[in-house]
C-alpha cells in the first residue's frame, strides 16, 4: 500500500497544497514552524482519524477557516483509490472509493500508518494508554480476528461500567460478565500471541540502535493467578464502589526493560526516543514479516536531537523497512540525509509547499 497523491485544504498553517509523492523516500524541508511536520500530521491523520500532536480536531482547522479536507490516493498491486476526510465542527466524514468509511478502524486498514515524532518517548515514559495504542495497531494489522473480539469486550465493559455508575444490583452488573469475560480473554490471548512474536524483532532493533539488550513484555490487565472471571468476582465490591471495572484487558500494560531494569527509571530522554523507535521499527518489521503491508512511515526531525553515528543507524533502519516514508528535515545539507534515495524532496515555506528537483 503506498500513499501516491495528497491534496491538503485549510490544514493546520496550510491552505492549500497538493503533492505527489515517490512510493519510496519522500524528504520535506524547511525551518522551524514553516508547516513540514503539519504536513506528516495530515498524513497521519488521514490513516489514523487522528492527530499525534492534538487530543482536538478542531485545532487542526486553519484559522479562519470553518473546516479542514484531507484527499489522498491510495495504491495497492496496481488498484488505486481515493481515501478523504473533512472534519467540522460537525464531526468527521471519511470516505474510501466513493463510500462512506465504516469507522476510524477501516481508516487504518486502508492506509496503514506509523510515526517516529518529537514526543515518541512517551511510549516509554508515558501512560498505559500509549502502550496499549502501539500494542493493539499491531495485532489489529496481524490478527484478522483481534478487531472483532476488541469491539465486543468494548461494548460489554461500557454497559458493566454504566450499570456500575448507576448503582444498579448486582444481579444486572454480573449479568455482563460473561460477555466481558469471553471476549476479554480473546483480546488478552491475541496479544500475548502477538508480543511472543514481537519480542525478537524489538530486541534486535534495540541491539542495533542502543547496543543493549531490549526486552518487553506483557500485563495482562488482571493477575495471572485468576482467570478473568475469577479477577471480576475479587474486585466486585471495588468495582461497586468506585463504579468502575478494575480488572480486565483495557488495564493492560506493556513493560519495556533495557540491560534487565526498567527502562523509564533507567534512561534519559534521548535514549528513551531511541529506545520507542527501536519498539516501532520492530513491529513494522515483525508486521511485514507476518504479511502487514505497511503504507507510510513518518519520521519527524531526527536530526534535530540526534548525533550523526546515531542518526545514522536510525536511517539504516528506516531504510531496511519495505516501508514508504516521508522524512522531514531542518538543514538538508546534512551529510546523512544527503544520502538518503532519491525519491521526491519538498520544501514548505510559511505553510506554502513546492517540489524540488
Amino acid at each position: 500500500m503506498t500513499l501516491e497523491r495528497l491534496a491538503i485544504e485549510d490544514f493546520r498553517c496550510v491552505e492549500l497544497a497538493e503533492l505527489e509523492f515517490d512510493t519510496r523516500c519522500n524528504l520535506i524541508t524547511g525551518e522551524n514552524a514553516s508547516g513540514k511536520t503539519s504536513l506528516l500530521e495530515a498524513i497521519f491523520f488521514l490513516g489514523r482519524g487522528r492527530s499525534f500532536r492534538s487530543t482536538r480536531n478542531e485545532a487542526l482547522i486553519r484559522t479562519g477557516a470553518a473546516q479542514f479536507s484531507l484527499a489522498g490516493r491510495t495504491c495497492l498491486h496496481g488498484l488505486c483509490q481515493p481515501l478523504g476526510i473533512r472534519v467540522s465542527a460537525d464531526g468527521i466524514e471519511a470516505r474510501y472509493g466513493g463510500r462512506p468509511v465504516s469507522g476510524l478502524v477501516e481508516l487504518a486498514t486502508r492506509l496503514p500508518v506509523q510515526a517516529i515524532d518529537p514526543e515518541v518517548h512517551r511510549l516509554v515514559d508515558g501512560s498505559p494508554q500509549e502502550r496499549r495504542r502501539y500494542l493493539d495497531w499491531g495485532v489489529f494489522h496481524v490478527e484478522p480476528n483481534f478487531v472483532e473480539y476488541w469491539r465486543r469486550y468494548q461494548r460489554a465493559l461500557r454497559q458493566r461500567n454504566a450499570a456500575l455508575k448507576a448503582g444498579q444490583p448486582p444481579g444486572l452488573i454480573r449479568a455482563w460478565d460473561p460477555e466481558v469475560v469471553e471476549a476479554g480473554e480473546e483480546v488478552a490471548a491475541h496479544r500475548q500471541r502477538y508480543v511472543a512474536g514481537l519480542q525478537g524483532a524489538v530486541r534486535g532493533a534495540g541491539q542495533r540502535l542502543l547496543g543493549a539488550e531490549v526486552e518487553i513484555g506483557l500485563h495482562q490487565g488482571w493477575s495471572v493467578e485468576r482467570t478473568l472471571e475469577q479477577a471480576l468476582e475479587h474486585s466486585f465490591e471495588r468495582d461497586r464502589e468506585r463504579g468502575v471495572t478494575h480488572a480486565g484487558p483495557h488495564r493492560a500494560d506493556l513493560s519495556v526493560r533495557i540491560s534487565g531494569q526498567r527502562a523509564r527509571d533507567r534512561v534519559s530522554r534521548g535514549q528513551q526516543k531511541l529506545l520507542a523507535a527501536a519498539m516501532l521499527l520492530g513491529q513494522l518489521e515483525h508486521d511485514a514479516g507476518c504479511g502487514s503491508s505497511v503504507a507510510a512511515l513518518l519520521v519527524d526531525d531526527p536530526a534535530a536531537e540526534l548525533d550523526v553515528p546515531n542518526l545514522e543507524r536510525l536511517l539504516t533502519e528506516v531504510l531496511s523497512l519495505p516501508a514508504q516514508l516521508f522524512i522531514t528535515a531542518l538543514d538538508p545539507r546534512n551529510p546523512v540525509l544527503l544520502s538518503l534515495p532519491a525519491g521526491r524532496r519538498f520544501h514548505v515555506e510559511h505553510g506554502s509547499v513546492r517540489g524540488l528537483i
